[in-house]
């Protein structure tokens, strides 16, 4: 988490803050810390469009270790994955994905 903190420019107390907001989820690592996936980064800022998506999956009853197993899997009719296609601007199909996982 410290890495993310330095990575974003910010104190490291905004990083729980952006967890608990839902704008940033991290899983637990098999040593046990929790740790969020560069994927989700751009730089020194969050990927546009990813708190929109994890907003509605959230909303679909996802928890965060379902979201981050979304939002990685392959998907052959994006092509890629989910996260890839937020990072290349695609987010608005990916969206359309996430909101018919509700229905």
């Amino acid at each position: 988490m410290a890495e993310v903190a330095d990575r974003l420019g910010i104190p490291r107390g905004r990083i729980k803050q952006l967890l608990r907001d839902r704008k940033l989820v991290a899983v637990q690592q098999p040593d046990g810390t929790l740790g969020v996936p560069a994927a989700f980064l751009d730089g020194h800022q969050i990927i546009k469009g990813l708190h929109g998506t994890l907003t509605l999956l959230f909303d679909c009853g996802f928890d965060e270790p379902e979201v981050v197993r979304w939002l990685f899997t392959a998907d052959e009719t994006l092509p890629g994955t989910p996260i890839q296609a937020i990072a290349e601007h695609r987010g608005t199909e990916v969206n359309r994905r996430a909101q018919a996982l509700a229905f």
